[in-house]
C-alpha cells in the first residue's frame, strides 16, 4: 500500500481499497492499482469519502487486483488447490495433514480454515491435497 493511503482506515476494507503499488516478487515489475468506482453488478461495494468503490475479490484461484492467474495453483481433485504465498500453503498443509481438527470457541464461520471447500477437508481426498500442496510448496 502506498504510505500516503497507509493512515486514516477505521476498517480493513479501506486498507483494500486504497491504491496499491505492487510488486512481483518473482521478476521485480512493479504496478499501481487503484480502486475502481462500483456500478450495479460490479460487485461488493465499499463506501467511502472518496465515494462508491468495488472491493477487490479474495478467494479464488486468481490475483484479486489484476486478475491474473496466481503462480500457486495447481489441479487437484477435479479443482483448482492454489495459495497466494508459502506461508499460505503451509497453513492448508498443517490444517490438511490434521486428522483430528478441533473448532475455535467461540465456533464460527469466519476464519480461513472453516471456509475451506469440502473437497480440501474431505479425509479421502487428503493424500491428494498434501501432494499438491507439497508440489506446490517444493516448486515455489
Amino acid at each position: 500500500m502506498h504510505p500516503d493511503h497507509r493512515d486514516g482506515h477505521a476498517y480493513a476494507v479501506g486498507w483494500l481499497t486504497a491504491p496499491h503499488r505492487l510488486t512481483c516478487l518473482g521478476c521485480g515489475h512493479v504496478a499501481e492499482w487503484a480502486p475502481r468506482r462500483w456500478s450495479s453488478g460490479a460487485g461488493d461495494a465499499y463506501f467511502s469519502g472518496r465515494g462508491t468503490l468495488v472491493v477487490p475479490m479474495f478467494g479464488g484461484p486468481d490475483d484479486p487486483y489484476f486478475g491474473l492467474p496466481l503462480w500457486l495453483r495447481r489441479a487437484c481433485c477435479g479443482r483448482v488447490l492454489w495459495a497466494y504465498n508459502v506461508p499460505h500453503l503451509e497453513l492448508l498443509e498443517e490444517y490438511v495433514a490434521a486428522t483430528q481438527r478441533e473448532r475455535p470457541r467461540p465456533a464460527g464461520s469466519q476464519t480461513l480454515l472453516e471456509r475451506l471447500p469440502a473437497w480440501m477437508k474431505a479425509a479421502g481426498n487428503r493424500a491428494e491435497v498434501l501432494a499438491a500442496i507439497r508440489a506446490l510448496r517444493d516448486g515455489a
